[in-house]
């Protein structure tokens, strides 16, 4: 690892820590050449998915706008922080976990309905509503009926 201050490539670990859930490593490192610390992150470099949208623009898959969504779903629901949070690391890892380069915004928006139906039925009823842009109440009536099937 090449020194930031001096540019020596030699230095010694002092100390290394995994950091958020066992995904990376920070490891504090002394220059052998200069003797200043510094810290390097190291993690697992994900393959990058692509959303490919309704009018055929791509973009990177971000979880934080799929944990965007169910925030809103649930809001004013008994449904907490952690495990809407819980629920959104599990659709990006089944994402990843598809091996594919790219998805349609259909296939993540079905994972984010099915983690909101085993959540809570109201936050499910409303995102489906949006999602699946409901026209007239007889849509609404299919999806509740869907929630009295096991």
């Amino acid at each position: 690892m090449k020194c930031p201050y001096c540019g020596h490539k030699d230095d010694k670990v002092l100390d290394s820590r995994s950091i958020r859930d066992d995904e990376g490593i920070r490891r504090r490192r002394e220059c052998n050449g200069c003797g200043r610390r510094f810290t390097t992150y190291e993690q697992i470099e994900e393959m990058r998915v692509l959303v490919v949208k309704k009018d055929q623009r791509r973009e990177m898959f971000d979880r934080s706008k799929v944990l965007k969504g169910m925030v809103t779903a649930c809001e004013k629901r008994p449904v907490s922080m952690d495990q809407l949070e819980e629920a959104s690391y599990q659709i990006e890892r089944a994402v990843y976990n598809l091996d594919e380069r790219e998805l349609t915004s259909n296939q993540v928006g079905e994972m984010v309905i099915q983690k909101l139906r085993q959540l809570d039925q109201v936050a499910y009823v409303r995102f489906a509503s949006v999602y699946r842009q409901f026209e007239d109440v007889t849509q609404f009536k299919e999806i509740v009926d869907v929630l009295d099937t096991p």
